[in-house]
């Protein structure tokens, strides 16, 4: 863990005399209890605490108060379960519990306590749980429980404890409304919630389902729907985008992936000139493809632009972004290196194969892939929005960036699997066309300029201790 996050744990799994498992997780965390609390109480936090290598899905919110419920989804392999949990004992400033009304356990109470030390918070989480079928069930699956249970704590008290590291950053600045196109993606999916937990608000800009609370129309062909009735905006974050690992390149394709970067760019600007009080801030996605396949060259901020498709895509991309410069919007564009999460992504993509044994280099592996972690993606498009030294392109990857056969050997050993099965460029370019060239085998060594300029923190350096993180693999000292 965070070296400012300690944990310890006593009896994860029970002894044989002890028919019910205790699990106890504690963390010291920089901040008030009341702020903590508040922290595990706003929408989003659920989400947070998530970890991503579980499949969890919120059916039904509900606030945390007195004998409110929550509807979960929960998916293990091929199984689906639901689970509702109640909560109870509410006590601002001080903790609460969920209690099992109905789901996979034959027992389980989960007690959420913050208690003030002199200069920091503890932070601790008591699990009392009983598995199905009584002894016969501890002996067939505590062992993974208790291990699963672990991994879990481990991740929500780091992610607990960076989240409030980042708002506390800016804790005197007023708390933002910021529309997000892109919201259900890869990083948006994990934006909105990181906002709503520090107080601000997000409005997610849809193209379908905007009936619901918290939703705006946009379309990438018309922009913002009446952009006049959505109500005064902070700033904005716009990610939408046709994914460019979706499939080959055909000529229709490259059509979308453009025209759904520089149009649906330039339409969103036209609509937030229509705005009577346009926001303050325009963060928009970019891609370090912007610098095309470049070798050992080491790139920052400076570095012209490089050649290919996906080079031509993102200068056009910014430039289009750009225009919104003359609506007196601050414009960052962040040009985001290969973000790492399980949720998707090239990670996703991954880690069947290696998870299988079956993983391996592409092409030579000697190609740079210049990598960041969905919490640090996430982190940078936070500090954009509220830091005004941050302005035009800015490089969004960790300071040390990995070759490819460094980051399938660091996957290997997380893992605990061989890596020896590689992919030839020759197959890869028959496999996946244009795009193995510039995506699978493109070498692109991208330093974080700017960011390091500011002293932006980045909380994963380490590829073996990122990866170990996002999987599930860090286990308590």
């Amino acid at each position: 863990m965070h070296p400012r996050a300690r944990a310890s744990r006593t009896n994860l799994l029970s002894l044989p005399h002890n028919p019910m498992p205790t699990a106890t997780f504690k963390s010291t965390v920089e901040s008030s209890t009341r702020e903590l609390f508040d922290w595990h109480t706003r929408p989003g936090a659920f989400e947070r605490l998530s970890p991503p290598w579980q499949s969890v899905t919120v059916l039904r919110p509900a606030p945390v108060e007195n004998g409110s419920q929550v509807l979960l989804r929960l998916r293990k392999g091929p199984f689906s379960f639901r689970w509702t949990a109640e909560h109870r004992e509410v006590d601002p400033g001080e903790g609460f519990v969920d209690v099992q009304v109905s789901g996979p356990f034959a027992y389980w109470v989960h007690r959420h306590e913050f208690e003030w030390a002199g200069d920091e918070t503890v932070l601790s989480d008591r699990i009392d749980y009983e598995l199905p079928g009584g002894a016969l069930g501890r002996m067939m699956a505590g062992r993974q429980i208790g291990r699963d249970l672990e991994a879990t704590f481990v991740y929500r008290h780091e992610t607990t404890s960076r989240d409030l590291r980042r708002h506390a950053a800016f804790a005197e600045r007023p708390r933002l409304r910021v529309a997000v196109s892109g919201a259900g993606g890869l990083v948006g999916g994990s934006l909105v919630p990181f906002l709503t937990t520090g107080g601000h608000q997000a409005l997610r800009l849809a193209r379908t389902g905007t009936g619901q609370p918290g939703t705006a129309a946009w379309s990438p062909d018309s922009g913002l729907q009446s952009p006049e009735t959505i109500g005064p905006l902070d700033a904005v974050v716009h990610l939408a985008g046709e994914s460019i690992a979706g499939g080959r390149w055909t000529a229709a394709r490259k059509r979308r992936i453009r025209s759904s970067r520089i149009a649906g760019t330039r339409n969103l600007i036209r609509s937030l000139g229509r705005m009577p009080d346009p926001p303050r801030v325009l963060v928009c996605a970019s891609a370090i493809g912007y610098y095309g396949s470049r070798g050992d060259e080491i790139l920052d901020e400076r570095s012209a632009a490089g050649e290919g498709f996906l080079a031509e895509v993102c200068r056009d991309w910014e430039a289009a972004a750009r225009a919104a410069d003359e609506l007196g919007i601050r414009v960052v564009c962040l040009r985001f290196g290969v973000i790492l999460t399980p949720a998707g992504g090239a990670l996703g993509k991954m880690l069947p194969a290696f998870r299988l044994g079956a993983g391996g280099r592409l092409g030579d592996g000697r190609h740079y892939v210049s990598w960041v972690s969905i919490d640090d993606a996430v982190g940078a498009i936070y500090q954009a929005l509220l830091d005004p030294r941050l302005a035009g392109p800015v490089n969004v990857v960790a300071p040390e960036p990995a070759t490819n056969r460094q980051l399938t050997e660091s996957l290997g050993r997380v893992l605990g699997r061989p890596t020896v099965l590689p992919l030839p460029g020759p197959a890869a370019r028959i496999l996946f066309g244009e795009m193995a060239d510039e995506v699978l085998l493109a070498s692109t060594r991208v330093r974080p300029g700017k960011l390091e300029e500011i002293g932006f923190s980045f909380y994963d350096t380490d590829l073996d201790r990122a990866l170990a993180r996002l999987l599930g693999k860090l286990r308590l000292a």
